[in-house]
């Protein structure tokens, strides 16, 4: 079974940033910066991520999207009057889209020193707390308990648990996946005993799937980092600069923790399912 010590040099978080730092992009071929680009052709692109609810859920019978990410997205681009364009991609791979100028946005992402030195980022809009959504009958509460070699976790390819494993679950036997509809087919077929998530993406799992419904927040210790978008890194900061009063107006008003919450519900997620100490 591959696990982190097979795959982390070729594929893992750090090997994608490395490739990127190693030929830098101009974020735009001409002059132009994401902002004007945006205010004249009306257009705001965003990376969607396939499987990563509740942040991004495609509508299989319409090919529309839906979630949390498009509804912060949607109201984005309707200050400019524009629309959104979508351009599937991964959590890896959007640090690479963001500096092809493929895209202006990428959601989800944690603002950690080796990605902010590829891309821009604007201000966090949620402290996302890590966890685990467990398969029927594993049980774990604290990282001790996920830090033995016969305990297998799911960790998505280039996301930040590869980083965490490897410092609070040394021992643990890691399994990589590509994408969330990867991860939770892994435990389904007891490949795995447990997949570690951000809080919000494991709730969107237990909503999803019912049968993998126990979401557990780590403690020992418990580690919460910053969610944010992941933009261009330019000379023209008014693109940034907005995205921040945007973020700053939203977690102010709490619209951030009404659109986390109705991803959720639309998912199927119980309210009484989530945490108390989510701050959403």
């Amino acid at each position: 079974m591959p696990t982190r010590r097979s795959l982390a040099g070729a594929l893992g978080a750090s090997t994608v940033v490395a490739a990127a730092l190693a030929a830098p992009a101009v974020a735009q071929t001409a002059s132009e910066s994401t902002f004007e680009r945006v205010r004249r052709t009306g257009v705001v692109r965003m990376a969607v991520l396939p499987g990563e609810v509740p942040f991004f859920r495609k509508d299989l019978a319409t090919g529309e999207w839906h979630g949390t990410a498009l509804a912060m997205a949607r109201d984005i681009a309707g200050a400019f009057n524009a629309k959104l364009e979508y351009v599937e991609s991964t959590y890896s791979n959007s640090v690479l889209d963001l500096q092809a100028n493929k895209i202006d946005l990428a959601f989800a992402l944690n603002p950690t020193p080796q990605r902010a030195l590829a891309i821009g980022f604007a201000r966090p809009y949620y402290q996302h707390p890590f966890g685990i959504v467990s398969a029927p009958g594993f049980k774990a509460r604290t990282w001790d308990e996920l830090n033995r070699p016969e305990v297998r976790v799911v960790s998505l390819i280039g996301s930040l648990m590869d980083n965490l494993l490897a410092r609070y679950a040394p021992k643990a036997t890691v399994v990589p996946a590509k994408a969330g509809d990867d991860a939770i087919l892994l435990v389904q077929a007891g490949r795995a005993d447990c997949i570690s998530y951000a809080l919000i993406q494991a709730l969107g799992v237990s909503g999803k799937v019912p049968a993998l419904s126990q979401v557990t927040l780590l403690d020992g210790p418990r580690v919460a980092l910053p969610s944010a978008m992941g933009v261009q890194e330019e000379p023209d900061r008014r693109w940034r600069d907005f995205l921040d009063s945007w973020t700053d107006y939203n977690r102010g008003t709490r619209q951030i923790g009404v659109w986390f919450r109705e991803g959720l519900l639309q998912m199927g997620v119980k309210p009484e399912n989530i945490p108390a100490n989510a701050d959403i």
